[in-house]
């Protein structure tokens, strides 16, 4: 066990320790974070902040005047002024005082006309905080309930018949999450398994292997290689979810409706049983691409048979949503390869059935010690062929 341990301890500081892992696991949420505060800022600056006029024919906008709500966003709502004559605002916006000015038509209560007059067109926020303003004083002497339904709008609620679950409109992280974590464990399992795959080739080839074995057993150098590369995988996911639930925090605290970054919790224990059976799975799949291969370039060509399956689930995202019980994505959620991202997917967005949980998490997990099995094999038959590649039907027949 001891000697397990020491390999665990090369193999996991190795990597962690080195610049290019740190400047990579900090490189993506710095990068989003750039790229978000980027975003804001280009929009914010190309963000015409002069006021918009309003030249009130139809008497629509009299007393009281009814404004809505503050927002405590990073962009502000925009400001109106109110113009007597078409002369007025017309001086105003040739100016630039103004970004420009509508015009309510007396009549607007039977035709609904309103006219925009301006150099260029308006921004889309701009319309937007028009018509807020312009429905909140069509409803200002309705009763408050009928007036803020009527504002509002319909707030339709999906709820499960089978249990207590439900997702508004408003809860985007329902669906945003399950997506976004999935991608974050494509990365990490690939990089961490692209680790385990070099650091085998390597010491395959420049045979320091042979002076390894001499002082411990295949089966406990596989075991530590793994552990060790499957916790700088653990470790670069986890950076990643504290970064996004930091990010999360703040961007919740914006929101009006805290509901929209609800996640269930059955979603959560999901994705944790299914990401660290199916993080040891892919590590011993290269793990054993590493033992077979000869030389680092052809164990790259084989990697890709265990990694690209990981991308289906991605490519089948439409189907998961609409119809997460279908056969196909039930067939999905089964196979091992496809079930850590489709199997917390259907649970999020769906009821899924107890046993097909169970049955899949026993699948993955069985697969993921018959795959340590087959890379501490690999390891053993390949690793004294130098120059001659291991054929994957030797794994499975008896030694002599």
């Amino acid at each position: 066990m001891k000697k397990f341990w020491l390999v665990f301890k090369q193999e996991y500081l190795r990597h962690v320790m080195r610049k290019r892992f740190i400047v990579g696991v900090l490189s993506v949420p710095l990068l989003v974070g750039v790229s978000i505060g980027l975003g804001i800022l280009s929009v914010t600056l190309g963000t015409d902040r002069r006021p918009v006029g309003i030249i009130d024919q139809s008497e629509l906008f009299s007393a009281p005047f009814i404004t809505p709500e503050p927002d405590n966003g990073p962009i502000k709502e925009t400001s109106f002024l109110f113009y007597e004559t078409t002369t007025a605002a017309q001086r105003a916006l040739d100016n630039r005082e103004i970004q420009g000015f509508y015009t309510v038509d007396a009549g607007y209560l039977e035709n609904g006309k309103i006219t925009l007059t301006a150099p260029s067109a308006v921004g889309s926020e701009v319309s937007s905080d028009f018509i807020d303003i312009l429905r909140l004083n069509l409803l200002k002497d309705q009763p408050a309930g009928l007036k803020d339904r009527l504002y509002e709008g319909p707030q339709v609620t999906v709820r499960s018949i089978s249990d207590k679950r439900s997702a508004g409109e408003s809860n985007f992280m329902a669906i945003a999450l399950p997506v976004l974590a999935g991608i974050l464990f494509i990365v990490a399992v690939n990089i961490s398994g692209g680790y385990l795959l070099q650091a085998v080739v390597e010491e395959k080839e420049n045979r320091t292997m042979e002076i390894i074995l001499t002082s411990i057993s295949t089966d406990q150098l596989m075991a530590g290689k793994i552990a060790g590369n499957l916790s700088v995988g653990l470790t670069q996911l986890l950076i990643w979810l504290a970064a996004a639930g930091v990010g999360a925090l703040f961007f919740g605290k914006m929101q009006a409706d805290p509901s929209a970054f609800a996640v269930g919790g059955t979603f959560l224990g999901v994705m944790a049983l299914t990401f660290l059976p199916a993080f040891v799975l892919i590590a011993a799949l290269m793990a054993m691409v590493g033992a077979i291969a000869t030389e680092a370039r052809e164990a790259q060509q084989l990697s890709g048979l265990f990694s690209l399956p990981i991308f289906i689930p991605i490519w089948f995202l439409q189907p998961i949503i609409e119809n997460p019980n279908s056969p196909l994505v039930v067939g999905l959620s089964m196979f091992p390869l496809t079930s850590p991202l489709t199997l917390p997917m259907r649970v999020a967005f769906s009821t899924v059935p107890a046993w097909q949980i169970g049955l899949s998490l026993a699948i993955l997990i069985a697969s993921a010690l018959g795959s340590v099995w087959l890379a501490s094999r690999a390891f053993r038959l390949g690793m004294l062929r130098y120059g001659k590649k291991l054929a994957f039907r030797e794994l499975f027949q008896r030694s002599t």
